[in-house]
């Protein structure tokens, strides 16, 4: 059998850790930033983890995990 190919968008955009979660950086950063509450871009600082399900797609496109 072949290997599997990860998808370059995954590898660019998430980290699992070492616990098996899924952490992504927040969108709505990155323009029209005059437009969103203070609270929101507060709030969208750093890391944040990836629900159950969403953790699953991710891990399924990444077949031999990030590094």
């Amino acid at each position: 059998m072949p290997k599997m190919k990860t998808k370059s968008s995954v590898k660019k955009r998430f980290k699992i850790t070492a616990t098996g979660k899924v952490l992504a950086g927040p969108g709505m950063k990155r323009h029209g930033l005059i437009n969103r509450s203070q609270k929101m871009k507060r709030t969208n600082r750093g890391s944040q983890t990836l629900t159950e399900m969403d953790a699953k797609t991710i891990k399924q496109w990444a077949p031999y995990g990030l590094v």
